[in-house]
């Protein structure tokens, strides 16, 4: 898996974008609410980074796999993929996309709520505000 610095746009992108491939397909309604919400910019990507560090992880797990993105991502990767954002406004932020991405589509899969749980287990603070404020 490529590094990127703790707290960077790209390792925050990473887990939006992880999200979006946790269902095994990217949904049109996930993009639309990526792209309504402008996460990208409350991340601190550029115009078109999510797609960028899509590509990038798409590219890493399935070097690391047998063309299976899902299989490429266990407890401890994941869970040090979360860890990578320590930021309590990011994780905020982070999490809100998340949500909404993740719920875009009325449904809930195992993946997505994978890694809701990650975020949760280690970012308890932002997961409280996140649910108080409704975000």
């Amino acid at each position: 898996m490529r590094y990127y610095p703790p707290n960077s746009p790209e390792a925050a992108g990473r887990l939006l974008a992880l999200t979006l491939i946790a269902d095994g397909h990217v949904c049109h309604r996930e993009l639309d609410t990526v792209e309504r919400h402008d996460f990208e910019a409350a991340l601190g990507l550029p115009a078109g980074g999510l797609g960028e560090v899509l590509r990038h992880l798409c590219e890493d797990l399935l070097q690391g796999s047998t063309n299976d993105l899902g299989s490429g991502v266990d407890d401890a990767l994941l869970d040090a993929l979360v860890r990578d954002v320590d930021d309590p406004a990011l994780q905020h932020q982070l999490l809100a996309a998340v949500v909404a991405a993740a719920a875009a589509d009325g449904f809930l899969a195992d993946g997505e709520l994978r890694v809701l749980d990650a975020m949760h287990r280690w970012w308890p603070a932002a997961a409280t505000a996140t649910v108080l404020r409704g975000s």
